[in-house]
């Protein structure tokens, strides 16, 4: 193990790769450890090339400067450029390089049904790839490196299988795929696709950093993504523990109680983590926006004595049980938690769900996450509500099964067979998932229904494939039954039936991002219902400078959200004790009921 933080850097700085990857769960610093890694080696005279593949990317508001989805300079850090992929872009510049590959006599409808093909969801997603795949099969052009911030874990995954399930696909395939157009659009894309597939397993040339926390659930994760790439061949890994946290006053109870659990959690690493070169950052007293903080992440801070001044008050906001007693009064309807990674989505969607239960509703808890935690929080059965996920594997399986009953019945041998080639694109997958969300809406007519989503990029994503399929569903109808039909976005824009649930923790990061994810809703016409701001340090009484330091930013997020983002607030404040459990989930659903004081 390396402690080479203490030193002022990481030590991943020493003798870095062309391309460095930092993934990992949800709000644990990906965004964070990247650019601050970037914009050392940037110090250091290199030229680098910051990119992030998050379709929610916080990139500009870190570095402070707007970006786009080409490379942008970023002012006061010479030979540093950064750049978005920006899924929508990277879908038009796709479509028009396949339109142009078609045969020169095709004519106007040709081309408008293979435009028509390039409009869903699955192609975004292959756009988005193929940007990333051109830089890094094509290496650092004109960069000595490139850093790449991904977007939480789940679509990480899929991010970086791409390369060897599209490698796969093309392999003797020679009529096409619907979400890629026709055979010239594949073969535009197979030495690509290979040459990332290259460049991703070459340990001279590419690192991945897992980014964690020192919390049980993100070593899980960490651990859980370690094996799954090395299944890809991605084997030069390197743990990164970000936020780790010293107490000062070991009279402090909240100060001891947070050093303590993050302690035991990397007394506790699992051995396939243990085995990597590790560095750990150390949990600062500032938020990390602009570059002079992203600076002093990786320096030491000066030690500052324990707080004098009177604790600052916890804001006059109902909790989460005041949130349950709402939703319950409605008696059926679909629940939607969304927000930033590692906000704590899943622990309040289970709270939630819990909380309708004990009130005597059923409830069928799911998620649309690939990572699929809502099990390990709940931590047991109880009466009343059924928990299940959106496996993707399952779902395209289902969804490859039904067309093919469906479309293949009538077919001869030979066409089935193309029928089942077709749908052995990785693209299935994501038509599947889609499939599967909006059967599981569609349970909240007559139920209560709480969907813990992936985090914000991947269901933005998700956003994207129902709005879709409503734009394919109104075109081709006839008007006359335009009036019968309820899409799933349809569902989500009835603020009757659905109620969207924003989770925020009280920093500038996830606040923005919340901010810009109910922008993007209200833009679809979804009206977020709530918004719950969780792991509140406010109130506490800690005297530990550096959580004092970060309370004091909470308050600014939190007059933030109240002043002029939210139209209703809940507070969830930070918990001694891992949310993990139906007992404390229960305690959590009944805290800070309306004219109740929280516990």
């Amino acid at each position: 193990m390396t402690d080479a933080a203490a030193s002022g850097t990481l030590a991943v700085l020493a003798n870095p790769t062309v391309n460095l990857f930092f993934t990992g769960k949800g709000g644990v610093g990906k965004t964070t450890v990247a650019c601050a890694v970037a914009l050392a080696l940037a110090d250091q005279g290199r030229s680098v090339l910051l990119v992030s593949t998050d379709p929610a990317s916080n990139l500009d508001e870190m570095l402070g400067v707007p970006l786009a989805s080409t490379p942008r300079p970023v002012p006061g850090a010479p030979g540093l450029q950064a750049m978005n992929i920006d899924p929508e872009a990277a879908a038009e510049a796709y479509r028009r390089r396949v339109l142009a590959q078609m045969e020169p006599h095709a004519g106007d409808a040709e081309r408008a049904t293979v435009r028509e093909q390039l409009s869903g969801a699955c192609t975004t997603e292959i756009a988005a790839f193929d940007e990333f795949a051109g830089l890094l099969a094509d290496g650092a052009r004109g960069f000595d490196h490139v850093v790449f911030d991904t977007a939480p874990t789940g679509h990480a995954l899929r991010l970086l299988s791409l390369p060897k399930a599209w490698t796969g696909f093309l392999k003797d395939n020679d009529r096409g795929a619907s979400c890629l157009g026709p055979h010239s659009g594949l073969k535009m894309q197979e030495a690509r696709f290979q040459a990332a597939l290259a460049a991703l397993g070459d340990p001279a040339r590419t690192t991945i950093v897992l980014v964690t926390r020192p919390d049980r659930g993100a070593i899980r994760e960490a651990a859980r993504t370690s094996a799954e790439l090395r299944a890809l061949g991605l084997a030069n890994q390197r743990l990164a523990v970000n936020g780790v946290f010293a107490a000062r006053d070991p009279a402090d109870p909240v100060a001891s109680s947070i050093a303590a659990l993050g302690a035991a959690a990397l007394a506790d690493l699992p051995e396939a983590l243990r085995a990597l070169p590790q560095d750990r950052v150390p949990l600062r007293s500032f938020d990390m926006v602009g570059l002079a903080a992203l600076r002093g992440l990786l320096r030491d801070e000066p030690a500052a004595a324990p707080a004098s001044a009177p604790a600052i008050a916890a804001p006059d906001l109902p909790g989460l049980g005041a949130l349950v007693d709402e939703l319950a009064a409605a008696g059926r309807g679909l629940i939607m938690v969304m927000g930033k990674g590692g906000v704590g989505k899943t622990t309040v969607a289970a709270a939630l769900a819990v909380g309708l239960v004990e009130r005597g509703h059923g409830v069928h808890l799911s998620t649309t996450d690939p990572a699929a935690h809502v099990a390990a929080t709940l931590g047991g059965a109880l009466d009343g509500l059924r928990v299940d996920r959106i496996d993707p594997k399952a779902e395209t399986q289902r969804y490859i099964d039904k067309v093919m009953a469906a479309r293949g019945r009538d077919l001869d041998a030979e066409g089935r067979a193309l029928l089942r080639e077709d749908l052995e694109s990785p693209c299935t997958e994501e038509v599947a998932v889609f499939h599967a969300f909006s059967r599981v809406v569609s349970e909240a007519r007559s139920a209560f229904v709480v969907l813990d989503t992936a985090p914000t990029g991947h269901s933005l994503l998700l956003m994207d494939a129902t709005g879709a399929y409503h734009r394919q569903m109104t075109r081709s109808i006839a008007p006359q039954a335009q009036g019968r039909i309820v899409t799933p976005l349809m569902r989500l824009q009835d603020a009757a039936y659905s109620k969207i649930i924003l989770v925020a923790l009280p920093e500038t990061t996830p606040v923005s991002e919340a901010a810009a994810l109910q922008d993007d809703l209200r833009r679809a016409r979804i009206e977020p219902y709530a918004w719950v701001i969780n792991r509140s340090l406010l109130g506490t009484g800690t005297r530990d400078p550096v959580l004092r330091a970060r309370q004091a930013g909470e308050q600014a997020q939190v007059a933030r959200v109240r002043q002029g983002l939210a139209r209703r607030v809940f507070l969830l404040p930070w918990q001694s004790e891992p949310p993990v459990g139906v007992a404390v989930l229960k305690r959590l659903a009944m805290a800070g009921r309306t004219g109740q004081a929280a516990d």
